[in-house]
């Protein structure tokens, strides 16, 4: 195999990218929470890096993106022995695009959609923050990467029934990642149950200039989760590219606009999380359609989710952080803006037999056909996803895992789960020193001071 330098640099450039993207979702999610269970909040995220990485290389990315000999199995699951990650030939094996020559060694392909996986799953935490068990999320993110993301990615991505069969498109992630994670976040979050004193206590983010870094590195990151997925660099990617870019502009307008006429003042918050939501707008759609379209799908996200949050009020399910606002609705409107805008003038492979055999949307003379295709294949993920992720949090409930005590709850997640917090409100001076290790929770915490009192750790002071 000849490796294709400028494409393998891509996509690896791309991964780095698409990794970043969930320290960026841990701050922005970490800034809207409250600052009694950010640290939490941002071990969720953390922790899926850590786990899924290591899952995705020993059995996910081979159920997801390998090929078995059955074709009616192909179409639920990929090899169980293909890509099993014990071997060296993934670097001199070379990834095929639907055939086609990329010159990319398997295994980068494999790393950029590791990626993928650890984002997908660290999204559904922000809707069951500041009372979930640490040991819970970690069965459940398990259980749900393995059960859930694994084969829905084969489905839209790998061969499956979803690409091969309803011929629904998702060039980055609308349907296998955000609808995946948005409905899942919603079941996860009714079985949880609210937290203690919502909706009527306080609880709104802690620290916006968090919020607003996260957004940044959320939007910085998503050029590599977008215009890579075309693997290569071309006439396609650079559409992405802009579409990523224009889509999320309309989408953090559409927002403010809406707080502006409803609430009389447009927020920071408000900036951020309307621009997440074009993000996850413009996902599926990024690489099928034009940009004014793509302004288009900006526009309508920013404003249907900014009033899709308060859906939960109305409903009665606490979504802390608005996972299901966002990004279950946003990858609704993204998916199904597909059916309306997708065009051959930006990727000819959308009616091309050999590669997605689909149809063009609405507004380019292909009809409803793309549209109850898209709607198809969303209501399959949305379904399977929820089904699956309430029997798993049904499971963990039952044996006592689920949720922290109310007490814990009361007094922090941070401090009842972790043994620390973020913020360090006693004085600097006269605590009786201790140096690095001390302020790090390290080592003797009970030393007597000067009117034999007790020292409090440090860290997990305030």
């Amino acid at each position: 195999m000849e490796i294709n330098t400028g494409n393998t640099a891509w996509l690896l450039l791309s991964s780095a990218l698409v990794l970043l993207m969930t320290p960026g979702l841990a701050l922005f999610y970490g800034g809207l929470n409250r600052s009694k269970g950010v640290l939490n909040m941002m071990m969720m995220s953390f922790s899926c890096i850590g786990l899924v990485s290591i899952l995705w290389t020993i059995y996910g990315f081979t159920l997801a993106f390998g090929t078995n000999g059955n074709a009616g199995l192909n179409n639920v699951i990929g090899s169980f022995t293909q890509y099993l990650g014990t071997g060296t030939s993934g670097i001199t094996e070379e990834w095929l695009f639907f055939g086609a020559n990329t010159g990319i060694p398997t295994y980068a392909f494999m790393a950029f959609q590791m990626m993928f996986a650890i984002i997908t799953v660290a999204l559904i935490s922000g809707a069951v923050s500041d009372r979930m068990k640490f040991g819970g999320w970690v069965i459940f993110a398990i259980a749900w990467f393995t059960l859930v993301y694994v084969p829905v990615a084969h489905w839209v991505w790998g061969g499956g029934f979803i690409g091969a069969k309803i011929r629904a498109l998702d060039f980055a992630g609308g349907t296998a990642v955000h609808i995946n994670a948005g409905a899942a976040a919603l079941a996860l979050c009714l079985i949880l149950g609210r937290r203690v004193g919502w909706p009527r206590e306080n609880m709104r983010p802690h620290n916006v200039p968090f919020v607003a870094l996260g957004a940044g590195l959320l939007w910085f990151g998503w050029f590599g989760f977008n215009a890579g997925s075309e693997l290569t660099v071309d006439g396609t990617t650079v559409f992405a590219f802009l579409n990523t870019q224009v889509a999320t502009a309309a989408a953090l307008v559409g927002w403010i606009v809406v707080e502006w006429l409803r609430d009389g003042k447009p927020t920071m918050v408000g900036a951020s999380s309307g621009a997440v939501a074009g993000l996850v707008a413009i996902t599926p759609a990024c690489g099928f359609v034009a940009p004014v379209p793509a302004i288009i799908i900006g526009l309508v996200a920013g404003t249907v989710c900014a009033l899709a949050v308060g859906l939960k009020y109305r409903f009665g399910f606490d979504d802390s952080l608005d996972v299901v606002g966002v990004h279950f609705v946003g990858g609704w409107i993204g998916s199904l803006s597909l059916g309306f805008f997708a065009t051959t003038q930006v990727n000819a492979g959308i009616t091309d037999s050999a590669i997605l055999n689909a149809s063009e949307g609405l507004f380019y003379g292909g009809g409803l056909t793309q549209l109850g295709r898209q709607f198809a294949g969303s209501l399959v993920v949305t379904i399977y996803s929820f089904v699956i992720a309430a029997v798993i949090a049904l499971a963990i409930k039952a044996f006592k895992g689920l949720r922290i005590s109310e007490e814990a709850e009361r007094g922090g997640i941070d401090i009842a789960d972790h043994g620390e917090s973020a913020y360090e409100f006693t004085p600097a001076a006269g605590s009786g020193g201790g140096g690095a290790f001390t302020m790090a929770g390290i080592g003797p915490s009970t030393t007597p001071d000067a009117d034999g009192k007790a020292a409090v750790s440090e860290k997990v002071a305030g």
